[in-house]
């Protein structure tokens, strides 16, 4: 790697205010705001709107789309399609 070139990878606080949710990973991500983490070292934090915390897809609140409802409403609205 070139020296001088890239970014600072370094450890980052990412917090989910929604889901009350933070975690320590590394990062090029940077911060003004620092928060204290458990190990008593200060960390940049990111704040972030989503997280695996509060997402639907991985806390099992998705909705399913009903998408036979779709088609037969289709169906009613434009007529079933005739065979060739």
């Amino acid at each position: 790697m070139k020296p001088g070139i890239h970014p600072s990878y370094h450890p980052v606080v990412f917090r989910d205010r929604a889901a009350d949710y933070a975690f320590l990973t590394r990062s090029t991500a940077t911060s003004e705001k620092t928060i204290e983490w458990e190990d008593g070292n200060a960390y940049p934090v990111v704040d972030v709107e989503i997280s695996s915390a509060s997402h639907p897809f991985y806390t099992g609140t998705a909705r399913v789309l009903d998408t036979a409802g779709r088609v037969e409403r289709f169906e009613r609205r434009y007529g079933k399609r005739e065979a060739r």
